[in-house]
């Protein structure tokens, strides 16, 4: 290996454990109480009928996945811009733009996976007497953990970027509101999209994110012909989760671009 790439996997690992010492000193484990409140509201109020009967689930899936992007972006929204002078002078001094973008991305990561598991475990608790009794690949909870964390990801790996570029936390709280009702209008739940509209919500991480929930849910077994890609088939789901992570990958990779030009504003 050469000295390069040495240095980037070291600058990776340092800023990774500079994320994890910040998360307990600046006590931002305390999101996870606020993960666990909003799980809690959603559940109670999404009725018995959830997993049951289709509007019900599509109703409450949606709802979910409006709480996890909502979770996944106010995770990682400031993370960055407030950072940004600090981040000049550290890229002037050696910093690889994607070194440190990897150990955000990475770190957000675990962040995302431990968020995901209150909110699996809230949705089965206040469900389980009417959960879903058989799962497309894995047993239910561990589906819905697994979608759960993907669009957390996803959207937290958005926020990244959107901290990548704003150049302040003013901004990012600015800019965030749009984001997110861009991904509830473009779920395809509220509205329905033709033409140019259902093409853009190809783009958003809430349309994917909803379809994995009702294929989980099997709501093609719920008296309502769905398009092919909600069919309950092992293949749909692997292909839905696929596009998700996708997304967390793209947003990574595109924070890493535009944080190469922070020197020049």
């Amino acid at each position: 290996m050469d000295e390069k790439h040495s240095s980037r996997i070291k600058q990776v690992s340092v800023y990774f454990g500079r994320c994890w010492r910040g998360f307990f000193h600046d006590k931002s484990w305390k999101l996870l109480i606020s993960v666990v409140l909003i799980t809690l509201l959603i559940s109670s109020v999404t009725g018995e009928n959830m997993f049951v009967t289709y509007w019900d689930t599509k109703d409450g899936a949606f709802t979910l996945v409006c709480a996890c992007i909502w979770i996944g972006l106010f995770n990682s929204i400031r993370t960055i811009c407030r950072e940004r002078d600090i981040l000049k002078h550290d890229h002037r001094t050696g910093l690889h733009m994607s070194a440190y973008a990897a150990a955000h991305w990475l770190y957000e990561l675990c962040l995302c996976a431990i968020e995901a598991l209150p909110v699996t475990a809230l949705v089965w608790f206040m469900n389980r007497s009417h959960f879903i009794e058989e799962g497309v690949i894995f047993p239910p909870a561990v589906e819905l953990f697994i979608t759960f964390f993907l669009i957390l990801f996803s959207s937290d790996a958005l926020a990244l970027l959107i901290s990548s570029i704003v150049t302040n936390e003013n901004t990012a709280m600015t800019v965030m509101p749009f984001a997110l009702i861009i991904q509830l209008v473009m779920a395809g739940l509220i509205f329905i999209l033709e033409g140019a509209a259902k093409t853009i919500s190809a783009a958003t991480i809430s349309r994917w994110g909803l379809d994995a929930i009702c294929v989980s849910a099997h709501v093609d077994e719920m008296g309502y012909a769905v398009e092919e890609e909600l069919l309950s088939t092992p293949e749909n789901l692997r292909w839905l989760w696929l596009v998700l992570f996708c997304f967390a990958v793209l947003y990574g990779v595109l924070s890493a671009i535009a944080l190469e030009f922070v020197d020049l504003y």
